[in-house]
């Protein structure tokens, strides 16, 4: 039986997808290749490069064909495998944890390792002491051990402090017995766990002398380095399937009367004497709050690329998908003999699909702009708090925790509206978009839910405000900063008296910075005058931290492309055409908040009116630029794994030609056909006849005198 393929001779109508997209490219107003540099800069380029080059031509890792179309039994082998095989190259090429990053975005497949790279190693290094890093870091860069970072529990996530599983201090032995007291104790979640590690970092409640110090980080090895069998006092296993992640191991873990020795908890900040037991608290209990704002910085800056990746597939796909015809503005082409013809439209001329798309483009740029802000502010505060001063740690926390919960909710509503606007064949996982929705939409919930974060946001901004109303805060952090400015001028007006008005920079923040201020002062009145209780309050608490970050956004973005001095070059026209986005991502962003906005007072409902028409304009003058946007990122095929975003607009080609990988077509006699469908089919077969084409009809059909005998 042989397998279905497409005639190979047939193309797709004219014009073809490559003559599209290079049209695209030609309009653009500045260098691609400039811009790439702009964004990554050239070390960066030149790293991916060469990464690039060896995975392609791996025989492991090359192939991710199988990806859309296998279980999750075959798919996790297949990642075991890889995993290895990353291992190796690793060791290899002595890549750098900047050049395995890049690896893993590439290869683009959460893998058993993962958590060993990306927490366990990590948190040895950062919290544990020198004798630690001998006995657990070195074996586990050499992938000796295999670790995973288990925080989670069945029954508390977020909520840290509220963790059960506990680590109890046995000064007679000089060991730790870890128990797990009750059902929702049992660790959850834990990637990696399931069936992979050999050791994990275990948050677990320390008590010592009859005192709980609350969670603590221990290393705890779990299985038999020679059989790979749990050791005995512990059950662990894979939790089982799950919306995306397949070849991750996610795992859950419990404890009966389990002993760790002394050397188990990571004792750089904190300790427990060896005989006595006593305990030793950290020097600064704010040291940990660093680590968190570099943790949510990269998921900024991840959120840059999700969003960009996601419009890439859509913008590209929008430019070759044709749908009908715009009658004010028909679309021609010239053929091979000369002739112009009226074709159909790109659904990317059609305005509501620039409505849908670009503004993703645009939060793309956003979060690349602030991720690097957020970075720089990172490093600045560290070297800070190494002189002993903390001013801007609580600011630059709060504004994280926030801008943790905006952008991964923002990136997780962009892919699914860039798969929407692909039409049906955005539903296929062959579109690029489905199994990266599932992949990512966890980053909603780990590294803190998206709604109890704003409440850290919230909480700080409404302490600065009552600080700053009082005359007691004279920080000049960027929150005090507009609080005083709102404070000093409450009964302002938005001085916009016409569309245009809307794309001076300075006028838009004015608006973001008043709409903040008014959110915060109303609430700081709800509670502390009104005295609803802050449950009541939830909703406006979320607000305020949404609103917060946005204006962090446009301020980020303002800043990157309006105070760059260059004006010669390609510098300028990026600049201008970067300028465009930035404008669309904030007017944008207020025509979302528009009920926010008109409630501060500051904008009128008229002025309102002209937002919404700026914004249609804002999209027209970015549009010329649409496919050299997501150009710029410089996402290979390789990555994207996607028939829509092929970056040389072969679309319909290479849908085809991931239709016959699916395993149902390689036999054109589906398996199963003999024991299901035929005795169905052939029940009846007394009823019908052949005709002299071997075509079968219904008994009767042929000697009806209004059917011809042969057809």
């Amino acid at each position: 039986m042989a397998p279905t393929c497409f005639p190979k001779h047939l193309k797709p109508i004219e014009p073809q997808g490559q003559v599209l997209l290079q049209q695209e490219r030609s309009k653009a107003t500045f260098d691609i290749k400039h811009l790439t540099e702009k964004i990554y800069g050239r070390h960066y380029l030149e790293t991916k490069d060469r990464i690039l080059s060896i995975l392609v031509n791996d025989p492991v890792l090359n192939d991710k064909s199988h990806r859309y179309y296998t279980g999750r039994n075959i798919r996790f082998k297949k990642a075991m495998r890889a995993a290895k095989r990353m291992a190796e190259l690793i060791k290899e090429h002595q890549w750098t944890p900047e050049e395995i990053n890049i690896a893993d975005m590439l290869f683009d497949e959460a893998g058993p390792f993962r958590l060993h790279r990306s927490m366990f190693t990590p948190t040895i290094e950062g919290q544990g002491t020198e004798e630690q890093k001998k006995l657990f870091l070195e074996p586990a860069q050499r992938y000796e051990i295999i670790g995973c970072y288990a925080q989670t529990e069945l029954g508390h996530g977020s909520n840290v402090r509220g963790l059960e599983t506990t680590a109890t201090y046995d000064a007679a032995t000089q060991t730790f017995v870890f128990q797990s007291p009750t059902l929702t104790s049992s660790k959850w979640w834990i990637g990696g766990l399931g069936k992979t590690a050999t050791h994990a970092v275990v948050m677990a409640r320390l008590i010592t002398n009859g005192k709980d110090h609350g969670p603590h980080p221990f290393i705890v090895q779990l299985r038999d380095l020679v059989s790979h069998e749990p050791l005995p006092g512990i059950t662990v296993g894979d939790i089982g399937p799950k919306f995306g992640f397949g070849t991750v191991d996610n795992g859950f873990l419990m404890f009966d009367h389990y002993r760790v020795p002394h050397v188990s908890l990571l004792a750089r900040f904190s300790q427990v004497d060896k005989i006595t037991g006593e305990y030793i608290k950290p020097p600064n209990d704010k040291l940990s709050y660093g680590t968190m704002v570099f943790v949510r910085a990269n998921i900024v800056m991840e959120s840059r690329y999700v969003l960009a990746r996601a419009a890439t597939v859509a913008i590209r796909y929008s430019a070759i998908r044709a749908q009908g015809s715009d009658a004010a503005n028909p679309k021609k082409i010239m053929n091979k003999v000369g002739v112009t013809k009226t074709v159909e439209t790109p659904v990317l001329d059609y305005m509501m699909q620039q409505y849908r798309l670009l503004p993703i483009l645009a939060q793309s740029y956003a979060c690349h702009f602030t991720g690097e802000a957020m970075h720089r502010m990172y490093y600045e505060n560290q070297a800070r708090m190494a002189d002993g001063d903390f001013s801007y740690l609580a600011d630059l926390h709060a504004s994280s925790s926030g801008l943790k919960s905006l952008t991964t909710t923002m990136a997780v509503a962009a892919i699914e509206e860039c798969r929407r606007a692909c039409g049906g064949h955005g539903y296929l996982l062959s579109s690029g978009l489905g199994q990266f929705y599932q992949d990512y939409l966890p980053k909603a919930t780990w590294e803190g839910d998206n709604y109890l974060l704003t409440q850290q946001t919230a909480r700080y901004l409404l302490k600065t405000f009552r600080s700053v109303r009082a005359g007691k805060n004279f920080d000049k952090n960027f929150s005090a900063q507009y609080m005083t400015e709102y404070l000093t001028h409450p009964k302002a007006q938005c001085p916009v008296t016409e569309a245009n008005d809307f794309t001076n920079p300075e006028t838009i923040l004015t608006i973001f910075k008043y709409r903040v201020a008014f959110m915060v002062e109303q609430t700081v009145h709800g509670l502390d005058v009104e005295k609803r209780t802050w449950n009541d309050m939830l909703v406006e608490i979320y607000r305020i931290s949404r609103a917060h970050c946005q204006l962090i956004m446009v301020s980020n973005f303002f800043q990157g492309v309006f105070d760059d001095k260059t004006t010669a070059g390609q510098s300028n026209v990026i600049s201008a055409a970067l300028g465009d986005v930035s404008i669309l991502y904030a007017l944008s962003t207020l025509e979302q908040e528009v009920a926010d906005v008109l409630t501060s007072g500051y904008v009128a409902p008229a002025q309102s009116l002209l937002l919404k028409q700026q914004v249609i304009a804002t999209l027209k003058k970015v549009r010329p630029n649409a496919v050299a946007l997501v150009d710029a990122f410089d996402f290979p095929d390789y990555l994207l794994n996607s028939a829509l975003g092929e970056s040389q607009g072969k679309v319909y080609e290479r849908l085809t030609e991931m239709a016959e990988r699916e395993p149902l077509n390689h036999t054109s006699v589906v398996d199963g056909y003999d024991d299901y469908y035929r005795p169905l089919i052939h029940a009846g077969k007394s009823n019908w006849e052949l005709d002299a084409n071997g075509v079968a009809h219904l008994r009767g059909y042929l000697d009806d005198a209004r059917r011809p005998a042969k057809l």
